[in-house]
């Protein structure tokens, strides 16, 4: 049994990985430098986190596009859409507001400084 919690373990990792690659898009980079592809790299795990911190808070599980008989989880582009779906909402602009001119504490600002 502990070999079959091993290996459903590394099928975590292994998923994740592939969700930064593919998914976010980690693997598409043009960058010519060491810092940028670092800069990058780290951009697109901060963005997978968000999604499933977000993932995390919502109320309910996300109905599953595309359904896999006896798997009752979600996948990470289920969320995806649920974040594109939200972002196109009304009522964005209300949680995200735009501002004039850019906070200099602001969450989106603080995070893009850790990640670059």
């Amino acid at each position: 049994t502990q070999i079959i919690e091993y290996y459903g373990a590394r099928w975590k990792i292994e998923s994740g990985f592939k969700e930064l690659k593919q998914d976010i898009g980690s693997q598409k980079s043009q960058c010519r430098n060491a810092q940028a592809v670092t800069n990058h790299l780290n951009f697109c795990m901060m963005a997978t986190t968000l999604t499933w911190i977000y993932a995390d808070r919502l109320k309910t599980n996300p109905e599953r596009r595309h359904k896999v008989k006896g798997r009752t989880s979600f996948a990470f582009s289920d969320i995806r859409r649920i974040i594109a779906e939200a972002a196109l909402d009304p009522d964005f602009e209300r949680v995200c507001p735009k501002y004039s001119s850019s906070p200099v504490n602001s969450v989106v600002t603080v995070l893009l400084r850790m990640v670059a």
